[in-house]
């Protein structure tokens, strides 16, 4: 899987960009022509940057870097011409897409880079932490209808059916949801 990709018509634009990209520690950068290339690339893959110098010779580059950008796995930056910058910027910024003004020097660039690392990090934490949270909702609807089915057809307080389930739980070695799941198995069939 490679590191980067940089979508550009211009060979000569796509070398200076993936000498930049090399000098930032992206180890394997590949080069599409077309953002029709670039979409076959990511039906099947992902890379953690891409690069869009826009116009490409299919398209703007606008609807492409909003595609890969809502896809989550790939932080998009859409080179745009000055004359149209705060225009297509404001089109696709809310999409998570960085924009910078061309021509491009290599500071600004750089400074991207290390910004959009930076933020791409931060999200991967969020995520995380929000999956983690997810679970646990997950978690605790579960053991509450298992508590619901002990107190409907065992007569059981729910501080009875809480402390039924934590003992299984502990005595088995096992999770809180796996002794609610066992008990959903054994009464809602």
């Amino acid at each position: 899987m490679p590191d980067a990709m940089i979508v550009s018509t211009k060979e000569k634009n796509s070398e200076y960009l993936k000498t930049i990209l090399s000098e930032a520690y992206f180890c394997d950068v590949i080069s599409c022509k077309s953002a029709g290339e670039a979409r076959r690339f990511f039906i099947d893959n992902h890379c953690g940057l891409c690069v869009i110098d826009s116009p490409l010779q299919d398209e703007t580059g606008e609807s492409l870097s909003v595609d890969i950008s809502s896809s989550g796995s790939s932080i998009v930056i859409l080179l745009i011409d000055s004359s149209s910058f705060d225009e297509v910027s404001s089109q696709v910024e809310d999409s998570g897409v960085m924009t910078i003004s061309k021509p491009v020097s290599k500071s600004l660039f750089w400074n991207t880079i290390k910004i959009a690392r930076a933020a791409s990090t931060r999200l991967g934490i969020m995520r995380e932490e929000n999956l983690k949270l997810v679970r646990r909702i997950e978690d605790i609807r579960i053991v509450d209808r298992a508590k619901c089915i002990l107190i409907s057809n065992l007569s059981m307080s729910e501080s009875q059916a809480h402390r039924y389930i934590e003992k299984q739980a502990m005595d088995a070695r096992i999770t809180r949801r796996k002794v609610a799941e066992n008990i959903l198995r054994i009464y809602e069939n």
